[in-house]
């Protein structure tokens, strides 16, 4: 008799494990593509009717412009920010995108709304991401810049358009500060405004690193960036 409870208590368990398991992976899978997930958040709340499926959270219906004044007055009630909104409520696919902050958090979270008409279904999709800064380093526009095509040339090449050196003064300070390694690149330029001298370090399509005695700074390849430079 002992044994057969036994058994049973065994097998119980093993039933108990197994089905467990497979919560976990089932609950996993489903939010695989999320980088934030409201449910584990107290202060993110979830509008009532909202599935997740793996990368975003779905509804039937156009409920867009319902979701959208949701968020826009409970998001506030639980300590957030507007950080920055963009709406297009009148487009073939009505949309919404609001970037929220909060004080003692240091990420931001940016919560898009869409609906498509195709397959009469509302998207939303909660994005986790880092709050990037960009330090001044000219702060004064100067009368020119010059340019060093490569680290061992002498003699640089001058700019002295204002437009010119207002937009890649404008672009050399929105560069977002980057504390991380910084990756091998086939080609550097140095530019020296003023005192302060600027190695820029570049490879096709690849980021653009620049740096300074003020630290380093990470860009996107823009065609804009490299006209102006002449390069």
């Amino acid at each position: 008799m002992k044994k057969i409870n036994w058994f049973l208590f065994s097998a119980i368990v093993i039933l108990i494990a197994a089905g467990w398991f497979t919560y976990q992976k089932v609950t996993d899978e489903t939010y695989e593509g999320m980088s934030i997930i409201p449910e584990q958040h107290k202060d993110i709340p979830l509008f009532k009717g909202l599935k997740p499926t793996r990368h975003e959270y779905v509804m039937e219906g156009n409920h867009w412009k319902e979701i959208y004044d949701f968020y826009k007055k409970e998001m506030p009630k639980n300590g957030w920010k507007i950080d920055l909104e963009q709406s297009s409520p009148n487009e073939d696919v009505p949309s919404s995108m609001i970037t929220w902050r909060k004080k003692g958090i240091d990420w931001e979270l940016s919560i898009s709304v869409s609906y498509f008409k195709l397959n009469n279904q509302t998207e939303v999709i909660f994005d986790k991401n880092p709050i990037l800064h960009s330090t001044e380093w000219i702060g004064q526009i100067p009368n020119a810049i010059c340019i060093y095509k490569s680290t061992s040339d002498e003699n640089c090449s001058e700019i002295q358009d204002p437009s010119q050196i207002t937009e890649l003064v404008r672009i050399i300070n929105g560069a977002i500060d980057w504390n991380g390694k910084v990756q091998p690149r086939e080609k550097t330029t140095v530019i020296r405004v003023g005192d302060i001298e600027i190695k820029v370090l570049y490879e096709g399509d690849k980021e653009i690193y620049l740096q300074s005695e003020k630290g380093t700074k990470i860009m996107k390849p823009e065609s804009e960036f490299f006209k102006l430079m002449n390069l």
